[in-house]
C-alpha cells in the first residue's frame, strides 16, 4: 500500500500472515471474503459458519464428494453408512487427528472432552484413526 495512503487515509493496518505476496490484490480478496461471509445468506444457511473449520478450534475433517472411487481411493465406508452418529464420531476423530498433525497448538485452546484428549494421546503414541 502506498505509504501516503497509510498515513492519511487508513486508521488501521492489517496483516494476513507472515509471508510475501506479489501484490495487494490477494490480501484484499482475503479480507473481502472474511468480511462478506459474515453477511446473512452468503454461506447458504443459518449456522453454516459455526460448522466450518476453526469454529470449534479444530481443522475440518476430510471432505469427500462423488464419485465413490477416485483413482483407486474410496470414500470411507462410514460416510456411506447412513449412521449419523457414527459419521459424526468419525468426522470429530478425523478433525482431531488432522489438527494434531497440522496445527497441534490449536489443541491447547480447544474445548475437548476427556475421551477426545485421550484420542490425541493415542495419536501421539502412533495410533491413527481408521
Amino acid at each position: 500500500m502506498d505509504e501516503r495512503v497509510s498515513e492519511r487515509v487508513a486508521d488501521e493496518a492489517l496483516s494476513i500472515g507472515d509471508y510475501v505476496l506479489t501484490g495487494g490484490e490477494l490480501p484484499a480478496l482475503v479480507v473481502t471474503d472474511a468480511v462478506v461471509r459474515r453477511l446473512p445468506g452468503v454461506l447458504g444457511g443459518e449456522g453454516a459458519a459455526e460448522r466450518e473449520s476453526f469454529a470449534d478450534g479444530l481443522l475440518e475433517p476430510p471432505q469427500y464428494t462423488r464419485p465413490e472411487e477416485f483413482r483407486g481411493a474410496r470414500v470411507p465406508a462410514v460416510l456411506l453408512s447412513g449412521d449419523h452418529a457414527r459419521i459424526a464420531r468419525w468426522r470429530r476423530t478425523q478433525a482431531l487427528y488432522r489438527t494434531w498433525r497440522a496445527r497441534p497448538e490449536l489443541l491447547e485452546r480447544a474445548a475437548l472432552a476427556a475421551e477426545e484428549r485421550e484420542l490425541v494421546e493415542q495419536f501421539k503414541r502412533g495410533d491413527t484413526p481408521e
